[in-house]
């Protein structure tokens, strides 16, 4: 259970010490659950390195996000398939991401989002349209804050343009004056959607913040 707590005008950037490796779990499955609460004001960025499904793993995320209508929020994430002895893909048994936003005012608290992300892959054919369009990696991007709008996500949606990836952009509905935009994009590379999400994320802290793209010099 990580449970982080942004205090009013706190900024945070959280990330991991290196990829989440999920192995076999046989009749069972792998979980881990996230609280996150934003103050007013308040601004996370949550980069985590990529979460890493192997032969035989069964996984469960939950994240339940709180945050105040000036809140802002950045969090992104990849998915791959992990290394299998014969070589093949899609050897995992069942990822499930769930994640619920709300927003909280004087009035109280309203769901402004909530997303469901099941990957299961089929026994046979795994590469096909219809799973993914025939890729192997899924990286998505979250953002929510008061200045995110329908031109913000065009211009992601252009720095996507020409990239080895199959992207799509979406807006949530606006609580409080708050609106989340939701990014996912389908690549059989990591690199290739860490970088997409790294000029993203670029953008957004450069034109809100004024600062620099990422460099968090892991490796």
């Amino acid at each position: 259970m990580l449970d982080v707590e942004v205090e009013a005008e706190a900024a945070l950037l959280l990330t991991t010490q290196s990829a989440t490796k999920v192995y076999r779990t046989p009749g069972s499955f792998a979980e881990q659950r996230m609280a996150l609460r934003l103050g007013e004001g308040a601004r996370l960025e949550l980069i985590p390195d990529q979460l890493i499904a192997y032969r035989e793993a069964s996984y469960r995320q939950n994240t339940h996000i709180k945050v105040r209508p000036s809140s802002s929020l950045v969090m992104a994430e990849v998915i791959t398939p992990g290394w299998s002895p014969d070589g093949a893909s899609f050897k995992y048994e069942e990822l499930r991401l769930r994640t619920e936003i709300h927003v909280e005012t004087d009035g109280g608290s309203e769901l402004l989002a909530l997303d469901n992300l099941l990957i299961r892959p089929p026994l046979n054919d795994v590469t096909g349209l219809g799973f993914m369009e025939g890729f192997s990696h899924l990286g998505s991007l979250v953002v929510v804050d008061t200045r995110v709008n329908q031109a913000l996500a065009d211009e992601l949606h252009a720095l996507t343009a020409g990239r080895d990836s199959h992207t799509g952009v979406s807006l949530t509905r606006t609580v409080a004056g708050t609106t989340g935009l939701v990014l996912r994009a389908l690549s059989s590379s990591t690199e290739e959607l860490n970088s997409l999400l790294r000029a993203c994320t670029a953008l957004l802290r450069d034109r809100w913040h004024g600062q620099a793209p990422l460099n968090l010099r892991k490796y």
